[in-house]
């Protein structure tokens, strides 16, 4: 059973069946070799990392994986967070909050909120990234 560093409940003790799902079924893993940008955010020291590739064409997000490791939910938040940037403008995605992430899962437990918040930072930083080399 995976532990959260940060709270020490397991995946079964507070996730609701859509959080289990993008958890045990992550959407979107893995990396892109020719991404247009590459966000990272997260701290090693809880235990909840996420790295974020988007592959952007003509201002549209075309492609997006990720790298997530953590406890149960920053992970779900993670996954979800590929699928709702997925298709968007640059703008569009901005847009995107860590409110939307968590309702994406059906809604997060207040002490696992940060692990939407961290979904959020790691777009953020990514898009920031891409305008700066853009």
């Amino acid at each position: 059973m995976s532990v959260c560093r940060s709270c020490g409940r397991g995946r079964g003790d507070m996730h609701n069946e859509q959080v289990l799902d993008h958890f045990m079924n992550p959407r979107n893993v893995g990396s892109i070799e020719d991404a247009s940008c590459t966000g990272n955010a997260g701290n090693p020291a809880d235990g909840d990392t996420v790295r974020l590739y988007l592959r952007i064409e003509d201002g549209r997000i075309v492609d997006a994986k990720v790298k997530a490791f953590g406890c149960p939910a920053a992970i779900a938040a993670a996954s979800a967070l590929t699928e709702l940037v997925m298709g968007k403008t640059i703008d569009q995605a901005l847009a995107v909050r860590n409110e939307d992430v968590s309702e994406a899962l059906g809604g997060l437990p207040e002490s696992k909120l940060h692990c939407s918040v961290l979904a959020e930072a790691v777009l953020d930083d990514a898009i920031s990234q891409y305008r700066e080399e853009a």
